[in-house]
């Protein structure tokens, strides 16, 4: 049963552009080409394009649309850019990313579950996406076999920046990351030519915890 997806998928679009969520075409174009149907559990299809949420098992979720396209607005994507993503989930913001740095970028996505990695690979096929490579290991530990990156998102919160993800971002490059704990702050980093860092506190956010060396050491902070 379609649930009238397509016309809620554009009412969702353009509830988002009238908030400000999404400010470039490019993010609005990427957001209605990824169907986020896929990327939900079959019990829950008919809440796709509510702007909230939603349990993907694991005690981990999907993103609100809102964040998804605030933290790729904020990301400031460029085509052929190669990005981290840490926290795979389903796949469906991978898909976005894909979207967005074209044929020639690529995306390399790290997930500690075994089971939701093979979940995303599968959805992400379903959607007809092949760039994104997903990984499972410790996200915090980033992954240096295809480093440096243009970009780093980060979609689980972490106690503070883990060192082997600035490590891992490229001189001029960019990360998007939750810090904090229980209600966190979204952070934007900015790398300069010299390697230095910068700040930006963007707002409040509530995410999954990072769990790993440079993480959490558990699911309740």
């Amino acid at each position: 049963m379609n649930y009238g997806l397509d016309e809620r998928k554009k009412e969702l679009i353009e509830d988002l552009k009238a908030k400000g969520y999404i400010r470039s075409k490019k993010v609005e174009e990427a957001m209605l080409s990824v169907p986020r149907e896929l990327f939900v559990p079959d019990d829950k299809i008919m809440y796709t394009y509510e702007d909230q949420p939603l349990m993907i098992g694991l005690e981990q979720t999907i993103s609100a649309p809102h964040m998804v396209a605030m933290m790729t607005e904020l990301l400031n994507l460029n085509e052929g850019d190669k990005v981290l993503e840490i926290g795979t989930g389903s796949g469906y913001h991978a898909a976005i990313l894909s979207k967005m740095v074209g044929s020639g970028g690529k995306i390399v996505s790290v997930e500690r579950f075994e089971d939701l990695a093979k979940i995303a690979e599968e959805n992400l096929k379903k959607a007809k996406i092949t760039d994104v490579k997903i990984v499972v290991g410790d996200g915090s530990l980033g992954y240096k076999d295809d480093a440096p990156y243009d970009k780093i998102c980060v979609t689980c919160a972490a106690p503070d920046i883990p060192p082997p993800l600035i490590e891992q971002l490229k001189p001029g490059g960019r990360m998007v990351i939750p810090i904090g704990v229980y209600f966190q702050e979204l952070v934007v980093v900015n790398k300069d030519e010299d390697g230095r860092i910068t700040k930006e506190l963007v707002g409040s956010v509530v995410f999954v915890p990072l769990i790993g060396r440079y993480g959490f050491k558990s699911e309740r902070f």
